[in-house]
């Protein structure tokens, strides 16, 4: 259980461990390096160089110069260097430790003999008022505090640390999200329609609470493949079974005209009239098992958007006349897309027909091609209509197959609305998107994004 956590926790548990470490034996390598060239003369050479750039500095500007340039001394060197006076103390007001002031009493009581054979640091700095400085580093003085306060000092093994638990960090965080990034890639096919998506096999030998997930994903993608693919099937199945049927109701429709004399055409053309209706309904159905199949998909052309447009209008006017309104091209432009002409023109005329059937008497239904700020590849199909519009709650259903508002459900000539969940399956199948929306001066507005070819 918490396979994950506990990876993440000791991960990165781990990497702050090799870090302090790594920090902790730099520092400490440096330290002892340091003590270790007391009697080294590359460390002599040093001081002496700290002492002449002293003397020079005393000379210069005085008093004040030496302290300033002893300030910034100690906040660069590792080694405490301390400028003390005959009397004992230091220039910064440092506390003297006790063995530098045992030793300067040992000087003086045994006198400087033989001074001109000690190194140059060894002497004083001497001030043009005659004041006198010893310069005495103090090795035994070196902290792993002093050293970590000093940026120059623990710039290379900061560096060196902070790169190394990069690394690790590094490794880790490629560990954990690439898993995540396969399953939103995966979610991201399946709500494309691509239901045959599966995210196991690249997870190889993992066992932790990420492949847990992983294989719950699979089993959902491949219960709604078989959900969905039962539900195509029993479309397509059901609609070509009552095909038969449906003929056989024709013929007999036909013998009961001929025996009844005229005595019942009434009833007989209330008959007819359904066996219509269940033509067209049993055709939209065998339309939605092809489109969600994908079986239209690999009959692509290059078509002009006006040209399709302007031919569906002419035939749309009929139509429109038919319940006293019309349809319009407000706007278009020469426009090539890449998708199969008469699926692609069968689904802009289910929404034009849907709008003409919506539309108040003596209105236009208005079509018109817009190009969208900021996406030259694409272009936008608008079917707006001056009906009532459609619930706000009911806007991201109207696309679902037998979905209706209520008005049209409850009327006999409401169709089944099958029509625009039919447009939205065609125009996705090539990449695009429907959506709807109720306009501010009233009406529906049907929107239809394609890609440019």
């Amino acid at each position: 259980m918490h396979r994950l956590f506990w990876k993440i926790f000791l991960s990165f548990w781990l990497t702050l461990i090799i870090f302090a470490a790594l920090l902790m034996f730099a520092a400490s390598s440096y330290l002892e390096h340091i003590r270790t060239q007391q009697d080294i003369g590359s460390m002599h050479a040093r001081l002496s160089e700290y002492f002449d750039q002293g003397q020079t500095i005393a000379k210069q500007r005085g008093i004040a110069g030496l302290e300033e340039w002893l300030h910034r001394l100690d906040h660069s060197e590792a080694i405490p260097i301390f400028l003390i006076d005959e009397a004992g103390k230091d220039l910064l007001e440092r506390e003297v430790p006790a063995d530098i002031t045992a030793r300067l009493d040992r000087r003086r009581e045994h006198g400087e003999h033989g001074v001109r054979k000690k190194p140059s640091h060894r002497q004083p700095i001497r001030l043009p008022d005659g004041s006198s400085y010893r310069m005495i580093p103090d090795f035994q003085s070196i902290t792993l505090l002093r050293v970590l306060q000093r940026p120059r000092v623990m710039a290379l093994p900061v560096s060196i640390a902070a790169l190394v638990s990069a690394l690790i960090c590094l490794l880790l965080s490629r560990y954990l999200t690439f898993p995540l990034e396969r399953l939103r890639r995966a979610a991201q096919q399946i709500a494309a329609g691509d239901l045959t998506q599966r995210v196991v096999p690249s997870m190889g030998g993992r066992r932790d609470e990420i492949a847990d997930l992983a294989g719950a994903f699979d089993k959902m993608a491949e219960r709604l493949e078989r959900v969905f693919g039962a539900q195509r099937q029993l479309l397509s199945d059901a609609s070509h079974e009552l095909r038969s049927p449906l003929a056989r109701l024709q013929v007999a429709l036909g013998l009961a005209r001929q025996r009844s004399s005229g005595q019942a055409e009434k009833e007989l053309d209330r008959i007819e009239i359904e066996i219509e209706r269940l033509n067209e309904l049993i055709g939209q159905l065998l339309e939605l098992a092809r489109l969600e199949a994908g079986v239209d998909a690999a009959h692509i052309e290059q078509i002009d958007i006006r040209d399709l447009l302007e031919g569906l209008i002419e035939d749309a006017q009929f139509e429109a006349e038919s319940v006293d309104c019309q349809v319009k091209l407000q706007k278009a432009f020469p426009a090539l897309i890449k998708a199969n002409a008469m699926l692609l023109r069968s689904a802009i005329e289910n929404v034009v027909r849907n709008a003409i059937k919506y539309t108040k008497r003596d209105t236009t239904v208005e079509i018109s091609m817009l190009e969208e700020a900021g996406k030259p590849d694409s272009i936008i199909i608008q079917v707006r209509d001056h009906g009532p519009g459609a619930p706000e709650e009911m806007l991201s259903h109207l696309f679902e197959p037998f979905v209706r508002i209520g008005e049209a459900r409850d009327r006999l000539s409401g169709g089944h609305g099958l029509g625009l969940a039919i447009a939205e399956r065609a125009v996705r199948l090539y990449g695009g998107e429907i959506r709807a929306r109720n306009e501010p001066d009233g009406g529906l507005g049907i929107y239809i994004r394609l890609q440019r070819a």
